[in-house]
């Protein structure tokens, strides 16, 4: 019935307290945990010798032969009739023929040790299958213990039992009172004498399995010989009052009849006739009956959980649990029809242990039951505890389960048992085998169900290393197995079901968000790869449209101490886009005798973790960090998951901070709120090189170190994404900007819009040919509208700001801006700000060049009109910049400054500027640097942004 073989099929003798004591720490595993020699030698003393019938076949038979065959078998004919009872086998047998095909595959799926179907399930599964599933078999075996107790008990209050409605015994042997409370003395009875046995002599029940075997083989045999050899005969059925009527019910017919093999007898029993059942006062139907059968079809998993003991599981175990299933299919059909043939209804409904009437020999079926049940009580409550402590000994519920851990001298798990036995004992208040026979069913369902799914996991996912030698299941056979055991464990009981779900599925999830991470290997992880997979294949470029793009973003960090800020803050400006932090290192592989990346990459997981944001890491070594930055480019991404933008901390003087030091700056979370998080304790998960000292200058803020990268090569880096079609974004200002600090203010979460991002979609560099609706300008108003749709930002205001001249229409222009807002479905706030006198300083510098170049003869060439060198290059500065740039001015600059410094009242959080594209000559790198460094000089949090791309549209 329910999973004997943690006692019937281990060791249980000393040697397998030897090799429990033997198991690996919890986390480990057998792999990893080496043996001494005094282990090896006891390996040697006690080889794996045993074969199919004796491992598997004998196993798996004696968990099947139980209850059902010998108390129950005439319940499921009496009441469902012939054809029924035929259907429900085969149900059951088709159900768990699925299973079978799933757990030889599983088991045959590499080297297995010793510990059962929960080690099989999670080493194979990972510790959230495998822990939930655990659960899952612990319980059925409690619960299963529990039911053969009762079953015991049953057998012998109708044997030795006074009727319970105080009539004159039909035997001098029935003297023991009868009742709930007397019968559930009599289970604790059998209760304790298991657990006696289990924590004493567990050794003696393991040598006689075979002897158990062999009784209960031939009380088989006599039952098959009686329904030949014995002459037809009436039979006093026992009496039990009514218990639901008190006694003042329907009577009963007090005799029934042995026919023999009649054709009436036949006729009689082959159609169904639910009634009430005499034992629980209940209304029998197919469901309830059905719960009841289907105990005898459980235990196909003792085999498998003998694998550690086998000389050839991937051999023994296929051929061996497949031959059990067979066999036992054959017998419950043989009996069916046997018990049909030759046994009226009225016997069949009014007395279980009707085959002992009707034995050649009474006793021989006393003994069989006693046997069989008792050897699957103690089996299963040993299966139970076993289970128990392999759960407590791999960790995976924490503290809650460290008490079963602990074990006698010689590694019997004591307090395991204690735990199961007392468990057992919580069920047997239930009185009756057949008030849990739905419960047992439900959990054992729900456990071959959970089998198959881990074995449909494992082929979908696809895994090169899942080839099991078994070949004859396929995802058919798992889909199949899952659909029967969900549908029956509905039809028997959809309240028990529904809860048995739910709990399994929550002990799914605390367990993969407690436990901590193990060695085994997640089959989660490699449907999550098989999938991605498959949707990145069908993710095609060719298909992007402009209403569904998104910022996919490449971050460069050179060192994430200085880069918290700008890390979380871009993660809230991707909008579930793709977030890459790359990070060069110089480097020539080809000098270094191993890859100095591959040993980086813990450090920034375990970054990524902490800081709590979405974002792969890409790391690379390049002989500079142009080149490097080239080739993140180029490969990052997958498929259409590429970066479209590319972001870089500004080339100034800023110190660096580190926020992984300091607690009070690094307590940055991607939530609104949260317990701050001493990072000092957590400092060793980061092993980054600490920052330079003040002395040193940082050449390009949170981007790298200024002494491998100068500002013309920074430029070029600029301009060569560019030329690769990304956006640039760059960030100035973020060293000390604490995106938990700027949200928590007590106004702005209650949504009164302190918190504001300016922006300003104008080319401040070109004020000749200022324009809102370019390209760029489109962009920069695009990432403030994903940054204002981030929850967290979401009671921010956008502040967009009008540059306007004077003889302007100011309304107008206003009006066309709040137009074009409305279409793109932006709220914002317009603010019309005059710079007419920025702009008279701009074409001010433009006349004085003007006049200083105009009274020069294009013809003189004497050295006093000659041009300088430097006049020359003030020429070819004007001409290399795009659409014909002008020339600016450092006070111009600085006055534009001074002008966004001005007009942003209250202070924004995180400002948002215009980037034009660097010139055409690369000797105007320093100077477009110095640009736009005077530009943003003392602002805060800044983003230059310059887009190349299309990503708004006005259309549906």
């Amino acid at each position: 019935m329910t999973e004997r073989t943690p006692l019937l099929h281990y060791r249980l003798s000393t040697s397998v307290n030897e090799s429990e004591s033997r198991s690996p720490p919890a986390g480990e595993t057998p792999e990893q945990h080496p043996s001494s020699p005094r282990q090896r030698s006891t390996h040697q003393r006690q080889p794996k010798k045993l074969s199919i019938f004796f491992g598997v076949v004998i196993p798996t038979l004696l968990s099947m032969f139980s209850v059902v065959v010998f108390l129950r078998i005439g319940f499921v004919v009496g009441y469902s009739g012939l054809y029924q009872a035929i259907a429900m086998f085969l149900v059951a047998y088709f159900i768990i023929s699925m299973t079978v095909l799933s757990v030889c595959a599983i088991s045959t799926n590499g080297a297995l040790d010793a510990g059962g179907a929960y080690y099989m399930i999670s080493r194979a599964l990972g510790p959230e299958f495998g822990g939930s599933i655990g659960i899952m078999f612990f319980l059925a075996n409690v619960c299963g213990c529990a039911l053969f107790v009762l079953g015991l008990v049953e057998a012998i209050v109708a044997t030795f039992g006074v009727p319970e409605d105080g009539t004159v015994a039909t035997s001098a042997y029935q003297v023991l009172p009868s009742g709930y409370w007397w019968s559930l003395l009599y289970g604790t009875a059998i209760a304790l004498l298991c657990l006696l046995v289990c924590l004493v002599g567990a050794h003696i029940y393991a040598k006689a399995t075979f002897l158990i075997f062999l009784v209960v083989m031939f009380v088989l045999g006599t039952i098959f010989i009686s329904f030949f050899a014995v002459h037809p005969h009436t039979i006093v059925l026992p009496r039990f009052s009514n218990p639901t009527a008190n006694g003042t019910g329907p009577t009963f017919p007090t005799t029934a009849n042995f026919t023999g093999f009649k054709l009436d007898t036949l006729l009689g029993n082959l159609w169904a006739d639910y009634t009430l059942d005499y034992t629980t006062g209940n209304m029998m139907t197919f469901a309830t009956v059905f719960a009841v059968m289907f105990n005898g079809c459980t235990g196909i998993m003792a085999g498998s959980n003998m694998s550690g003991e086998l000389k050839n599981p991937s051999y023994s175990i296929p051929r061996g649990t497949i031959t059990a299933v067979i066999f036992t299919f054959i017998i419950y059909n043989l009996l069916c029809v046997l018990v049909a043939c030759s046994c009226d209804r009225v016997l069949l409904q009014r007395d279980y242990s009707f085959l002992r009437e009707i034995n050649i020999w009474h006793p021989f079926v006393t003994i069989g039951v006693y046997s069989s049940t008792l050897s699957a009580a103690m089996s299963n409550l040993i299966g139970a505890s076993r289970i128990l402590y392999a759960l407590a000994r791999d960790d995976l519920f924490g503290k809650a389960l460290s008490p079963a851990k602990k074990t006698s001298h010689s590694g019997n798990p004591w307090v395991s048992v204690i735990i199961s036995w007392f468990l057992v004992q919580l069920v047997l208040f239930s009185g009756k085998l057949n008030t849990i026979a739905s419960i047992v069913t439900i959990f054992f369902l729900l456990v071959y169900a959970a089998v198959d799914l881990a074995c449909l996991a494992l082929e979908w996912a696809s895994a090169p290393n899942f080839r099991p030698t078994f070949r004859y299941f396929t995802w058919h056979t798992c889909v199949l197995g899952i659909v029967g055991c969900a549908v029956m464990m509905f039809l028997i009981n959809a309240i028990y079901a529904s809860a048995s779900i739910a709990f399994m599925l929550l002990l799914l999830l605390l367990i993969h968000y407690l436990s901590p991470t193990s060695s085994w290997g997640y089959i989660s992880q490699a449907l999550i790869f098989h999938q991605v997979r498959k949707y990145l294949l069908m993710l095609d470029v060719r298909k992007d449209h402009v209403k569904f793009w998104r910022p996919q973003v490449l971050l460069m960090v050179s060192n994430p101490r200085s880069s918290v800020g700008l890390i979380t803050f871009i993660n809230d400006i991707k909008k579930s886009g793709l977030y890459v932090l790359g990070h060069v290192q110089l480097g020539d592989l080809s000098t270094l005798p191993s890859d100095p990346l591959q040993s980086q990459y813990d450090s920034w997981l375990s970054l990524v973790d902490h800081l709590n944001i979405k974002a792969f890491v890409n790391l690379t070594l390049a002989d500079s960090v142009r080149h490097g930055i080239q080739h993140l480019l180029f490969i990052s991404g997958l498929g259409g998951m590429r970066p479209n933008t590319l972001v870089l901390g500004f080339y100034d003087n800023c110190l660096p901070k580190d926020k992984l030091i300091d607690p009070s700056l690094s307590t940055i979370q991607c939530t609104d709120s949260g317990p701050s998080q001493d990072l000092e304790q957590q400092s060793p998960l980061f092993h980054f090189a600490s920052l330079r000292g003040s002395s040193d200058r940082q050449d390009y803020g949170e981007f790298g170190d200024g002494k491998v990268l100068g500002p013309q090569e920074y430029v070029a880096i600029i301009a060569d994404a560019m030329k690769m079609l990304k956006n640039v974004v760059l960030a100035r200002y973020f060293n000390n900007f604490d995106r938990g600090q700027v949200l928590s203010s007590p106004t702005f979460s209650l949504g009164k819009g302190s918190v504001y991002v300016d922006v300003w979609p104008v080319n401040l560099l070109r004020p000749d040919s200022s324009s809102y609706v370019d390209t760029c300008s489109l962009f920069l108003l695009q990432l403030a509208c994903i940054l204002n749709m981030v929850r967290a930002w979401r009671n921010a205001t956008l502040r967009l700001f009008l540059c306007v001249e004077e003889g302007r229409s100011v309304r107008g222009s206003e009006e066309k801006l709040g137009q074009l807002l409305k279409e793109l479905r932006i709220k914002a706030q317009v603010y019309p700000v005059p710079w007419d006198q920025q702009v008279a300083l701009h074409w001010q510098r433009q006349g004085e060049w003007s006049k200083k170049y105009s009274s020069q003869s294009p013809d003189a060439t004497t050295e006093e009109n000659k041009p300088r060198a430097d006049e020359e290059e003030d020429e070819d500065y004007v001409n290399s910049f795009p659409s014909n740039a002008t020339r600016l001015s450092d006070d111009y600059l600085s006055a534009v400054n001074k002008l966004i410094l001005a007009a942003a009242q209250p202070a924004p959080a995180v400002r948002f500027l215009y980037l034009p594209r660097p010139p055409a000559d690369i000797r105007r790198y320093t100077t477009y640097l110095h640009q736009l460094e005077l530009l943003t000089q003392d602002l805060g949090p800044t983003l230059l942004i310059h887009g190349v791309t299309p990503v708004i549209t006005t259309d549906l």
